[in-house]
C-alpha cells in the first residue's frame, strides 16, 4: 500500500485552535479524546469498524513540508513561532482502538486518544474521514452479505462512488464486511484483494450476432465464463444462445470450470426461476446464475424468499454509496484533562440528552456468554477498574437504570477491546492483511444473536456503564 501525504488532511479551525492552545501553554497539557458514534446506519443494531490500517498509514506520514508552510503563511493567520512549530511536528502520544472488523454499537469509544492537545487536535479531521467511510460501506457489506445467505456476493460500484478513493477504500470494506470479490482492479493490487468480472452490453452489440458474442467470450474464458444474457431477450435469446456456446465448447473438447449466465434487468427472481429451467433441461445443473441491477440487502432478501434461482450476486451503487444512509455518525469529542498526577474527566451537555458524552480515561469490555460465545452486553469502565468472571456481575441500562442483567460467575467471558496501536508516538501494533481483518470480522458477527442480525427492527446490544462510570456521569450533569 503507498505511503500517502496527509498532513493538510484537516479542517481549519483545527490549526488555529493549535495555535491557539500553543500560545496559551496548552501545548504540553495531555488530553484523552474518544471517538465513537451515536446510532447505527442503515437501522441495524452493530456496525463493524473499519480504516484503522490506513490512520495508521496516516500517522505515519504526518510532516509538514515546505509546500505546506508556504501555504500556511499565505493565510496570513499563523504566526512564524507556531510555523516553526508545526515544521517540527511528530506525534508522541498513544492511541488505543478496536481492531478492525470488529462488531461495534453507539456510544462505545472505538478510538481513544492519549496526547498532548495540539497533536490530539490535529489528527481529528483525518480519523473520522477514515474511520468513518470504511466502517459505513462494511457495515452496509455486512447487511448485504446476511441477506445473501451463504451465496457470494461481488462489490461491483466502482463507476458509481463518489470518487476514486471512495471506490478504492470502499471496496477494501466491502471485502472486510463479507464480500468475496471486487470489479475494482487498483484495490485488488493495494490490498490484494480478490478481483473479478464479466462482460459488458457492449461487447455483445459489437459483434454481429449474440451467439459469435458469446463464443469468442467462452473460448478466451474458459475457466471463468458467465456470460450476460440480457442484451436482446434473455429467455429467447440469451440463454439459448449461451447454452449452445457451452455445448459446442464441450463438443470441441473446451473443459468448462466456472461457468454460467448473469441477469442485469427486468424480474430477476421470474427470469432467474425460467433460466434454471432452461440450463437444467440441458444437462447444465452447475451452471452458475448471477445477478447485478440496482441491488441491496432488500431486494435480495425479497427475492430469495421468492425463490429466485440466484447463486452469485453483485452488488454496485447501493453498497458502495451506501445509498439509504450515506454518512457514518462518527465524532471525536474530549473527555478527560491529565493535571499531571490524575485525569480530570471533562463531559459535553447538551438540550440533546443523546449528545451528553461519557466522561473519563475509560476502557471498553465485551461479555459473551460462556455457553453460546455471543455477546451478552459491552461495559464502558473508567481505566482503573477490575473486573473478573469469576465473580457474580450485574449491569444496567444506563438510559433506564432499573433495566439491568444478572451475569453469574464463570458463566460470561471478559474481552478487553481496545488495543494499544501507538504507544509514546510509536507504532507497536501491525495491521494484519485484509484477508485476515475480513475473516476476524466474520467470526464477530458469529458472536451476534440472530435477533440483532434482523434488517429491519433488530433487538439492540446492550452498551452499559459500570456504576463508578454512571455515578461520575450524574455528578457531572449535576454540578455543571
Amino acid at each position: 500500500m503507498p505511503n500517502l501525504d496527509l498532513t493538510l488532511l484537516t479542517d481549519f479551525y483545527e490549526l488555529t485552535m493549535m495555535q491557539g492552545y500553543f500560545h496559551h501553554e496548552s501545548n504540553d497539557k495531555t488530553v484523552v479524546f474518544d471517538m465513537f458514534y451515536r446510532s447505527n446506519p442503515s437501522g441495524s443494531s452493530f456496525s463493524i469498524a473499519a480504516g484503522l490500517e490506513q490512520f495508521i498509514d496516516y500517522l505515519n506520514n504526518i510532516s509538514f513540508s515546505d509546500e505546506d508552510i508556504a501555504y500556511l503563511r499565505k493565510q496570513k493567520i499563523f504566526d512564524e513561532p507556531f510555523i516553526t512549530y508545526l515544521k517540527e511536528f511528530k506525534f508522541t502520544g498513544n492511541i488505543y482502538a478496536v481492531e478492525e472488523g470488529t462488531v461495534v454499537f453507539p456510544y462505545e469509544p472505538i478510538v481513544k486518544v492519549i496526547a498532548p492537545i495540539c497533536q490530539a487536535q490535529l489528527i481529528e479531521t483525518a480519523l473520522l474521514n477514515i474511520v468513518n467511510h470504511q466502517s459505513l460501506i462494511a457495515t452496509k457489506a455486512a447487511r448485504v452479505k446476511w441477506a445473501a445467505g451463504d451465496n457470494n456476493v461481488l462489490e461491483f460500484g466502482l463507476r458509481r462512488a463518489q470518487g476514486p478513493d471512495a471506490g478504492i477504500y470502499g471496496a477494501r470494506a466491502a471485502i472486510i464486511g463479507g464480500c468475496s470479490a471486487t470489479s475494482n482492479v487498483l484495490a485488488g493490487k493495494m490490498f490484494d484483494l480478490p478481483v473479478k468480472g464479466t462482460h459488458a452490453h457492449s461487447w455483445v452489440m459489437s459483434f454481429p450476432t449474440e451467439f459469435e458474442a458469446f463464443k469468442t467470450y467462452a473460448k478466451l474464458y474458459p475457466d471463468n465464463c458467465l456470460l450476460l444474457v440480457d442484451t436482446y431477450d434473455t429467455l429467447h435469446s440469451g440463454v439459448p444462445n449461451a447454452i449452445k456456446v457451452f455445448k459446442e465448447l464441450i463438443e470441441d473438447g473446451l473443459k468448462l470450470k466456472i461457468f454460467g449466465i448473469r441477469l442485469d434487468s427486468g424480474d430477476l427472481s421470474y427470469l432467474s426461476k425460467e433460466s434454471r429451467k432452461l440450463l437444467d433441461q440441458a444437462g447444465f445443473t452447475d451452471a452458475i446464475i448471477s445477478a447485478s441491477s440496482d441491488l441491496d440487502e432488500y431486494l435480495i432478501r425479497d427475492l430469495k424468499l421468492q425463490g429466485a434461482k440466484i447463486d452469485l450476486w453483485g452488488v454496485g451503487t447501493n453498497l458502495i454509496t451506501s445509498k439509504d444512509c450515506p454518512a457514518f455518525g462518527g465524532v471525536y469529542k474530549l473527555a478527560a484533562l491529565y493535571d499531571g498526577t490524575k485525569y480530570i474527566p471533562r463531559i459535553k451537555l447538551s438540550d440533546n440528552p443523546i449528545k451528553v458524552t461519557n466522561p473519563g480515561n475509560k476502557r471498553l469490555l465485551r461479555l459473551y456468554s460462556k455457553q453460546t460465545g455471543k455477546i451478552k452486553a459491552d461495559l464502558i469502565i473508567l481505566n482503573d477498574e477490575v473486573y473478573y468472571a469469576n465473580q457474580d456481575l450485574t449491569i444496567f441500562d444506563p438510559i433506564a437504570p432499573w433495566k439491568k442483567i444478572e451475569l453469574k460467575a464463570n458463566t460470561y467471558i471478559i474481552k478487553e477491546m481496545l488495543k494499544p496501536i501507538y504507544i509514546n508516538g510509536k507504532q507497536v501494533y501491525k495491521s494484519p492483511t485484509t484477508a485476515q481483518i475480513k475473516a476476524h470480522c466474520n467470526k464477530e458477527l458469529k458472536t451476534l444473536w440472530d435477533e440483532s442480525r434482523r434488517l429491519i427492527n433488530p433487538q439492540p446490544v446492550h452498551v452499559d456503564l459500570s456504576n463508578s462510570l454512571y455515578n461520575l456521569k450524574q455528578k457531572l450533569m449535576m454540578e455543571s
